[in-house]
């Protein structure tokens, strides 16, 4: 029995000793998640440095400093996981941009988001795809194959939404604002739906049928996975509009709208589909129904937990690929060759800067074409703005590199550490030079902008706080496209000049006529008195 003890002993020790050294790991991330709320509060009205820069900048010198504490060993504080990343950090953050998303302008540009963000990610896949597979072999990379070309790809066409929001001001460029919010949050979900269906096929017996295979299964899982998100909100707003859970607790309505946001999520993961396209598309709905269906105290507490929710998760993300790119594990791989690194993130810059501009002023061209107001087309100088700010990659470009190129975040292979060190060269100079410069850009390409804080108005079926309209001021209002004044198509070409707003206005009707009824949402008046919803009680904004 004593001998039993005395090797269990050891075990106990070792097994206290790595919790005591994760709760030490976890109270240092915590501060310094404090201190970059602080530091980002302080560098608020700063022209140049944002929160992404600033969690990145902090992330590097606390890498700086544990490298140095034990003398270049490791600069680890958490081992990266795409679990971590994409089951607990990303879900917050897309459930709230579609939470908060202004749902009627959102709509109005749609084509054009969409052009941006589903075709021009493919165009901008294909061109990096086909750049690293003939530069790559010249610069002798290593073992990378057709699947690992078509994943870098994909990697590198994802636009970081996070960091591009925060580079451009909703006050001063209303529709830059909403065509970069737009095109990267459908990028986002475009580039990992896109990496997923690369990752289903067996590319090394390619034929001539494998690219409309992977377009099927692209557009399969986009179409699954938006119809998944839309019938959860549906689901959450049914269930809450029914049973009135906010006459007993309000906390069970705030529990149960984020339990079914993220059960959203989940399912699509659990059916191999696009979490982050279902729970984008979810958020959406629930801000159009749900939300409306709860209690006053219910829409103030979901309002700012998710926002709430989302800002940590965004500032950790930053602040851990700021520490991790500095381990000292990935760089041993390519101490040996730095010249060839240097090749390989400078041929990714490249690639991304092609890549963008090749969809950018096209579509942007396209999208002028159906627009009969001068307002509302996107000018040269603006698309230049567009194209300059979508250059950031972040967070996402990050986790389908750790999930392509490594287990558990560590490699062993010398090609695989190249592809993941020269990611984090991309991230770190995109966010910080791109990110840096693009306000001095817009003040430079657009001298006259002038804030328009004054001559916005407010929508009253959307959960958001600000005032300012997603898109540009001069989108028509919701009186002017539910009412008559708006011109009824009379042929075929004028329907196509403003097919959204036509869309919109029988999108109004049906859902009036339908789908309130059933689901409730703004304006419904329940049949039993008191309820959360009753007429009489005031609608916050």
């Amino acid at each position: 029995m004593a001998f039993d003890l005395s090797s269990v002993f050891p075990k106990l020790q070792l097994l206290m000793t790595s919790d005591h050294a994760s709760v030490v790991s976890m109270n240092l991330f915590v501060a310094l998640l404090c201190a970059c709320i602080v530091i980002g509060h302080l560098l608020e009205e700063n022209r140049w440095v944002n929160e992404s820069i600033t969690a990145l900048l902090i992330g590097l010198c606390t890498g700086v400093v544990i490298l140095l504490i034990r003398r270049g060993r490791s600069s680890h504080l958490l081992v990266f996981s795409e679990d971590l990343f994409f089951i607990y950090l990303l879900p917050p953050i897309i459930f709230n941009a579609g939470f908060q998303v202004k749902k009627k302008q959102f709509f109005v540009n749609f084509i054009t988001i969409m052009l941006f963000g589903a075709v021009g990610t493919l165009i901008s896949c294909a061109i990096i795809t086909f750049g690293v597979s003939q530069s790559f072999k010249q610069l002798g990379i290593g073992s990378l194959d057709i699947g690992d070309y078509l994943a870098i790809g994909a990697i590198f066409a994802a636009t970081d939404s996070v960091c591009t929001l925060q580079v451009l001001n909703q006050d001063e460029t209303p529709l830059l604002y909403s065509l970069v919010f737009g095109e990267g949050v459908v990028n986002d979900a475009t580039s990992v739906v896109l990496f997923n269906a690369i990752q289903s096929f067996d590319l090394n017996q390619l034929d001539s049928g494998i690219a409309l295979k992977l377009l099927g299964n692209f557009l399969y899982l986009f179409i699954a996975s938006t119809l998944l998100g839309v019938l959860t909100g549906l689901l959450s707003a049914y269930i809450i509009k029914k049973l009135y859970i906010g006459r007993h607790s309000t906390d069970r309505e705030v529990a149960l709208m984020m339990l079914m946001a993220y059960l959203s999520y989940m399912l699509a993961e659990l059916c191999y589909l696009s979490g982050i396209l279902t729970v984008f598309f979810c958020g959406i709905v629930m801000s159009h129904y749900t939300w409306h269906n709860v209690t006053e105290s219910s829409r103030v507490t979901t309002k700012h937990a998710f926002a709430t929710l989302s800002f940590v998760a965004e500032t950790f993300i930053f602040l851990y690929v700021g520490i991790d790119a500095l381990d000292i594990d990935k760089w041993r791989f390519v101490s040996d060759s730095p010249g060839k690194s240097i090749a390989v993130s400078s041929v990714l810059l490249g690639l991304l800067l092609v890549g963008r501009a090749a969809f950018v002023f096209p579509l942007s061209f396209l999208s002028n074409l159906a627009k009969k107001s001068p307002s509302e087309k996107i000018n040269f100088r603006q698309q230049v703005i567009i194209w300059w700010a979508g250059l950031m990659r972040g967070s996402v470009s990050m986790a389908l590199a750790y999930n392509q190129f490594t287990m558990s975040g560590h490699t062993q292979l010398r090609s695989h550490a190249m592809m993941i060190t020269s990611t984090i060269t991309v991230v770190l100079f995109s966010t910080v030079v791109f990110g840096l410069m693009t306000k001095p850009l817009i003040r430079y390409l657009l001298p006259n902008v002038k804030h328009i804080s004054s001559a916005v108005t407010t929508e009253s079926n959307t959960p958001k706080s600000h005032t300012v309209p997603l898109l540009g001021a001069s989108q028509d209002s919701e009186a002017d496209i539910d009412g008559n004044s708006l011109i009824r198509p009379s042929s075929i070409r004028l329907l196509l000049t403003t097919p959204t707003h036509t869309v919109h206005r029988y999108w109004r009707k049906f859902d009036n006529a339908v789908m309130r009824p059933v689901f409730g949402g703004r304006g419904f008046v329940p049949v039993e008195p008191g309820s959360p919803t009753e007429p009489n009680g005031h609608q916050w904004q």
